[in-house]
């Protein structure tokens, strides 16, 4: 199947289901990433300087991995298709990945590892190389999942869209069934191989959820690489010169040259929706802890305590925010025909965005209040401003169903519009997402500092920052050209 060919009727409903259903693999790892890694890191003995280089690997891969992965894909002449050996490949290392990652201190104990000592060197080289191999292998399964659900739309602008939000459903199913997973303080005793005398049961709850996230990606990829076939992409057209390949550097560059104004647009919309974005996903539970329970990460044992209840408790506004991303995200077609078109829909939920993260400093301001006026310095919020905080979580979860999927859409539109390799757009917008998450990492922490410390600075800054991207979305990015017919059967999915 040829990107831009308009002659090829879009595939089955139930392709592009099993093919998205890909994404809740992925995400259930990511989850797993976000809520258990940070406490595994620190028993490994990881000094805070260690644990900062190795969260910058997500964005520095996605730099590099995904415009490189895309660029070959949109190339590769396998007889198994272009997309399905990148997307084997890429469960392949991801399985690879988390078992270093879980293992790491069985393997660091054999290569001797003292099980006294609070620093374990070799299993944090191990866990280094795993964690790396894993942001590296999720960006390398990632894009030419979208680039092959792109393929199988065939140029159909409603399909393309339909595919994405099926995409952003299976990532909040992988969302809730991570953070289910990660909550579940028993789940060693289903794989009691996990505990061992140099992993504890916390380790070994770790690596049972790592254990069900390889057999979980293993079953959605083997079912959709089996069940969904590619036509092979052929060298050259018969009657054609065969021209030499552009190196890939020269691609990229070539391929911001020759940009459009809608890409450009898209870009820098995507850009600042990211920088919105960011500083929430980073610092979301924390912010739980710190401003709305009270708590402290260093301080005595009530401190403590109180800020492990707040975590817990962002980690339960995590599981609604996933709950809401999954409903919204089957629901984006419907709202969007509703509203005039995915350019206003993505303009109004960023102003929903905006509103989100401006009530952080509201609902902070109320628990501080209450706290001076009660004297409860070491008690749970009362109810309505736990719930105020749980509401904020839940209503992100709408942005976040179109942040997840409309971009992705709209850059396969804008791209088969104009005749371009799937993969290597897909990895150009990957750049205008992954240069915002570098950005966010090296001024967020300046920037709380500069303000007295604490997540609301840095939350403020993401909401000016989605206003602006609401504003240029509504005003700037064009609607996607209308297509004069749809194929039948179109029904399902939104």
């Amino acid at each position: 199947m040829e990107n831009g060919d308009t002659t090829q009727s879009p595939s089955p409903l139930w392709k592009i289901v099993t093919v998205a259903a890909i994404a809740a693999g992925i995400q259930f790892g990511w989850a797993l990433q976000l809520s258990l890694l940070t406490p595994y890191v620190q028993t490994l003995g990881v000094p805070h300087t260690w644990a900062a280089f190795i969260w910058l690997c997500g964005p520095i891969s996605g730099l590099l991995v995904q415009p490189i992965v895309g660029y070959n894909s949109d190339r590769c002449t396998s007889r198994f298709g272009r997309r399905r050996p990148f997307i084997a490949a890429g469960a392949l290392s991801v399985c690879i990945a988390v078992f270093l990652i879980g293992f790491a201190k069985d393997i660091g104990h054999h290569a001797g590892d003292s099980l006294e000592k609070s620093t374990k060197p070799r299993a944090v080289a191990i866990f280094v190389v795993g964690f790396w191999i894993l942001d590296v292998a999720n960006n390398m399964l990632q894009g030419p999942c979208r680039a092959l659900l792109a393929d199988l739309s065939a140029n159909n602008h409603k399909r393309m869209r339909t595919a994405n939000g099926w995409f952003a459903f299976f990532m909040a199913v992988g969302n809730v069934l991570g953070y289910a997973a990660g909550a579940y303080s028993h789940l060693y005793k289903i794989f009691p191989f996990t505990k061992t005398k140099a992993c504890d049961i916390y380790c070994a709850n770790l690596k049972s959820c790592f254990t069900i996230d390889i057999l979980l990606l293993l079953l959605v990829t083997i079912t959709a690489i089996t069940t969904v076939k590619e036509e092979p992409l052929t060298k050259h057209v018969e009657g054609e010169e065969t021209k030499a390949p552009a190196p890939f550097i020269g691609e990229v560059v070539q391929a911001f040259k020759t940009l459009k104004r809608p890409m450009w647009t898209l870009l820098l919309v995507t850009c600042l929706n990211w920088i919105s974005w960011f500083p929430f996903l980073l610092f979301d539970t924390d912010w739980m802890g710190t401003e709305v329970y009270g708590g402290k990460v260093k301080g005595n044992a009530s401190e403590v305590k109180l800020y492990g209840d707040g975590v817990r408790a962002g980690a339960l506004g995590l599981m609604i925010n996933s709950i809401v991303l999954g409903l919204s995200s089957l629901a984006l077609e419907p709202v969007g025909r509703l509203i005039g078109g995915v350019r206003n829909l993505w303009g109004i939920v960023n102003f929903i965005l905006c509103a989100c993260l401006a009530s952080t400093v509201l609902i902070t301001k109320m628990a501080e209040a209450w706290r001076q006026h009660t004297g409860h310095n070491l008690a749970h919020p009362p109810p309505n401003i736990k719930a105020s905080a749980l509401a904020a979580f839940g209503l992100l979860g709408i942005p976040l169903s179109v942040t997840y999927s409309i971009p992705f859409a709209l850059a396969s539109i804008y791209c088969s519009s104009a005749g371009g390799g799937q993969g290597l757009s897909l990895g150009v917008l990957n750049m205008s997402i992954v240069i915002p998450q570098m950005f966010v990492s090296v001024v967020s922490g300046p920037l709380d500092d500069a303000f007295g410390g604490g997540n609301l600075p840095a939350f403020v800054l993401g909401s000016i920052a989605a206003a602006v991207s609401a504003l240029l979305a509504l005003v700037a990015l064009p609607n996607p050209p209308k297509q004069v017919s749809l194929s039948p059967g179109m029904g399902g999915g939104h």
